[in-house]
């Protein structure tokens, strides 16, 4: 092959394809297009607590050519998790195994395989998710897609249902063309769509609404005034893909073998049911069932939070013991949340809980919490039962 910067990124190319990616590209590294808008998406707030994109992250998202001194280029790489799986509590990408652990593995092999080409080591370093880069806007710059109105990169191979990852090199190697068309138009369907208005206009993502930074991110209480949007969500969401016209065109099934599938205790569970099970998660269950899963992003606690949450949607009187046990829990995050449940649901016990509840509580925002729901339950008792089919 010699080495020539077309002939090899073609046998690299040939190379992701056997691995299983579903589209390849390389990008020149430097200062990204979409830099300006990182900046002020900041400057406006709207990354929420994530501190770890501002600062010195930030500062090296500025630049490509940050990250891995030395590295002129980038390999980048998109797979598929599976956008014809059914929507359920759990965002697809987080079913099966965990895609950092995956993916990373594939990546490193790409740069094996270089090694062996060239017959000398190469300074590379993969990333996955994983570091301070503008993954979108190298993924576009290497012709993999263009950003959808949900902020969402789209590729014509696979739809937006797709995990990227790269690999920087200190490599001449031959620059794909930028993916310059925008084939949105006049849609509107995720912004429409968006239950919590996290998409306030196209490309604008406000993450601190956004119902998979509230589920995965956040550490603290959940806003309560976006509880009652997320539904029976328990993980990260996947509406805004979901509506998209270019998934239900692009978008790919899973092959049987994929690591990407659904884990037996996830697949096809229903929201009340798999929130029952967390809520009553212990650590040992926890580590077991979650074990080299990307779900351990949230932690127990915040999976908890979120199972409560779950059941102020979705749950009847017959979830009130799961609940009331959980008002008792040893975390005030995972107390207040199983307030709101039962202000949520409403009857005669739940409000008799609460108080007892409250008469007991030491923490504060806990007491709020509880004082809330229970203003909740006596405004509308009934119209909470009959909206769950009690």
């Amino acid at each position: 092959m010699g080495g020539a910067p077309a002939s090899l990124t073609r046998g690299l190319e040939a190379c992701a394809y056997g691995l299983g990616f579903d589209a390849f590209g390389v990008a020149a590294l430097g200062e990204p297009a979409t830099r300006p808008h990182f900046d002020a998406w900041l400057e406006a707030g709207r990354h929420g607590t994530m501190a770890y994109l501002d600062g010195a992250g930030a500062e090296l998202r500025r630049d490509a050519r940050q990250p891995h001194p030395g590295a002129t280029h980038a390999v980048v790489v998109a797979a598929s998790y599976g956008g014809r799986e059914p929507s359920g509590p759990v965002a697809r990408y987080a079913r099966g195994d965990d895609y950092h652990v995956v993916l990373r593995e594939r990546v490193r092999e790409l740069h094996r395989w270089l090694e062996r080409e060239l017959g000398h080591p190469i300074d590379a370093r993969p990333y996955v998710d994983s570091g301070p880069i503008l993954e979108r806007d190298l993924a576009q710059r290497a012709g993999l897609g263009w950003f959808g109105k949900n902020t969402m990169l789209i590729t014509p191979r696979a739809g937006s249902f797709v995990f990227l990852a790269s690999l920087f090199v200190s490599l001449e190697l031959e620059p794909s063309a930028p993916f310059e068309a925008d084939r949105c138009g006049a849609c509107t369907r995720c912004l429409d769509a968006c239950p919590t208005g996290a998409l306030p206009a196209p490309r604008v993502l406000d993450a601190s609404r956004c119902i998979s930074y509230l589920t995965i991110e956040l550490r603290d209480g959940i806003p309560e005034p976006l509880r009652a949007a997320m539904g029976g969500l328990l993980y990260g969401c996947d509406i805004c893909n979901d509506v998209c016209p270019y998934n239900r065109k692009f978008s790919k099934e899973l092959s049987e073998d994929s690591p990407f599938r659904p884990r037996p205790f996830l697949d096809g569970v229903p929201s009340r049911e798999l929130a029952l099970r967390v809520l009553g998660m212990g650590v040992p269950e926890y580590t077991e069932l979650f074990r080299g899963s990307a779900m351990k992003r949230a932690k127990l606690a915040g999976l908890r939070r979120n199972a409560a949450v779950v059941l102020g949607n979705t749950g009847t009187e017959a979830d009130l013991p799961a609940l009331i046990i959980a008002l008792g829990d040893a975390l005030p995050l995972v107390r207040g949340h199983a307030a709101w449940a039962v202000g949520r649901i409403g009857s005669d016990a739940g409000v008799a809980a609460l108080r007892e509840r409250l008469a007991v509580e030491p923490d504060e925002s806990v007491r709020a919490e509880i004082e809330s729901a229970l203003r909740a339950a006596d405004d509308a008792p009934d119209e909470m039962s009959k909206s769950r089919g009690a």
